[in-house]
């Protein structure tokens, strides 16, 4: 009779494997930076606040209204243009001429 040989799994192997997978789990993954102080970062935010906000100490705003009559002048005449520009846009979508030829095909068909 022939003698069946196991293969043997070697436990020096396997405890090798488990010392690397231990000291990869446990390694830090993550190193926290030094605290900074407190008194210079609200320095730096200050600092940075400051500067971002210095254009609007500076510029006044352009166009600004004289009194509300202006204002109201304004929107007067906006609104004129806004209505004299959607008229012109209904007056030219309904004297398109597509428009008009499919209308008229429309027709025929009934």
């Amino acid at each position: 009779p022939t003698a069946r040989v196991m293969a043997r799994s070697s436990s020096a192997v396997l405890a090798v494997a488990l010392v690397v997978a231990v000291a990869l789990v446990m390694a830090p993954s993550f190193v926290v930076p030094p605290a900074a102080r407190a008194g210079d970062l609200d320095l730096r935010a200050a600092t940075f606040g400051a500067a971002g906000l210095a254009p609007l100490a500076v510029e006044q705003p352009a166009m600004a209204y004289d009194s509300v009559v202006a204002m109201l002048q304004s929107w007067l005449v906006g609104g004129a243009v806004l209505t004299v520009i959607f008229a012109a846009a209904i007056v030219a979508a309904a004297a398109n001429p597509l428009t008009k030829r499919r209308q008229e095909v429309q027709n025929m068909m009934k």
